[in-house]
């Protein structure tokens, strides 16, 4: 029986009696396994950019949101009124009720205008308590947070994002204490956040204006329940003292909310209880099938690069239909031409998936190159599938021709003109 290394070399010898042949041949599944690595690395980097921005919201985060018969953010719309309460967020902040909170932060969102000496920009305003920095891992990098004197006091004071800064002031004036107009209305900055470079939960963390929740109340919007007259919220926020009082923290603050709320026990809750690992797996989900849909499209191209490998064999083994009558003439079986085109058309497949891998790496860099904000790095796991897709590729298109080799009667073969 002929050894691999034999068949090898006469693999080989054929491809290169026909270069540009089995390079055209080749270029199928290397377009295709290059496609399929750099789309790969876009999915991954995709997921990873996204764990990373809600890692970078703080640690240990429960989002408490309400549920509403018709979506939409509350505040959007006039007639649709949010289920969270002020005296939800005083609850929620005794320690005796919910032992596990470190921090609760309540937030209102609304789109707002910004004004400054004719510049106009819109953004959507946060109003929270003095420790939202803090529980959403803002930092300051310059100025201060608003304290708890202006929170009590009602101060119109704002803290914004260096992007509201850079579409608010021209680059020689300083923003720290200057008075922007919001809604009409003049409030002073005092701080300005360090980038984030990122969107994440309740827009972009680089773009934005925080206000205290106490002065947006009073001064920039009525945000009371138009049936009760208690003070509504968008959303309420709540660090927990570490990962492990996590899950404490969701059954606690749900048993507080249904009993504020007056919810018996087999009504469904009016609100919802989120955590980071929420918000990452539904992300999860949508990026693992646009990852599979991208590589399906990206595995179309080695469909024809198989194709055309399976063409080519077939080429080939017309072409040499007296040199495999001379072979099975001087003793060679079945089973020795059978391996002799399928270690062919494996060379081919394998040889254009090493190429597709380096133009795939290059692809992978290029995008990494453009959108430095994806980290694209190539797995080894999507370069073996790539290797192994290859050669399954040769072997599954190769197949056919091969055995049409094998089966050949070498009286007629050897006939063959």
């Amino acid at each position: 029986m002929m050894n691999l290394t034999e068949n090898i070399k006469i693999a080989f010898f054929s491809l290169a009696a026909n270069k540009l042949r089995a390079a055209l041949t080749m270029l199928g599944i290397m377009i295709g396994v290059a496609a399929v690595i750099t789309l790969l690395s876009i999915g991954d980097g995709v997921t990873r950019f996204i764990a990373e921005q809600f890692s970078g919201l703080g640690s240990n985060l429960v989002f408490i949101i309400p549920v509403q018969e018709e979506p939409g953010r509350p505040g959007a719309d006039p007639l649709t009124e949010s289920t969270l309460t002020l005296r939800d967020v005083e609850l929620l902040s005794d320690t005796a009720r919910v032992p596990g909170a470190a921090q609760v932060s309540p937030t209102v969102l609304r789109d707002v205008e910004l004004q400054y000496q004719g510049e106009v920009h819109n953004v959507t305003l946060r109003a929270s308590t003095p420790n939202y920095g803090e529980a959403f891992g803002l930092d300051v990098a310059r100025g201060t947070f608003y304290s708890g004197t202006d929170y009590n006091g009602r101060t119109r004071v704002v803290v914004i994002g260096p992007d509201t800064v850079s579409a608010l002031f021209p680059e020689d004036i300083d923003p720290l204490g200057e008075d922007i107009r919001i809604n009409g209305l003049s409030f002073r900055v005092i701080g300005i956040l360090e980038s984030v470079g990122a969107s994440s939960f309740g827009g972009s963390q680089d773009d934005v204006a925080i206000v205290p929740l106490t002065t947006a109340q009073e001064r920039l919007f009525n945000n009371r329940s138009q049936r009760t007259g208690a003070y509504l919220v968008d959303a309420i926020l709540i660090q927990a003292v570490d990962e492990a009082a996590i899950d404490g923290t969701i059954i606690d603050a749900s048993e507080v909310l249904r009993q504020s709320h007056n919810i018996n026990f087999r009504d469904e809750d009016d609100f919802q209880i989120l955590t980071q690992q929420d918000f990452l797996n539904a992300f999860g989900s949508v990026t693992s099938v646009l990852t599979v849909f991208l590589g399906a499209i990206a595995s179309i191209s080695l469909l024809v690069g198989g194709i055309g490998i399976m063409n080519i064999m077939l080429v080939s083994v017309t072409e040499r239909t007296r040199e495999i009558g001379l072979r099975k003439a001087m003793g060679a079986k079945r089973l020795d031409i059978l391996g002799q085109f399928l270690t062919e058309a494996v060379i081919m497949a394998v040889l254009g998936g090493v190429l597709g891998i380096i133009f795939g790496l290059i692809g992978a860099f290029a995008v990494r190159t453009a959108v430095p904000e994806l980290d694209t790095s190539v797995t080894f796991n999507s370069i073996a599938l790539a290797v192994g897709f290859s050669v399954a590729v040769g072997l599954f298109f190769g197949i056919y021709p091969a055995s049409r080799a094998a089966a050949l009667n070498p009286i007629d073969a050897l006939r063959f003109e």
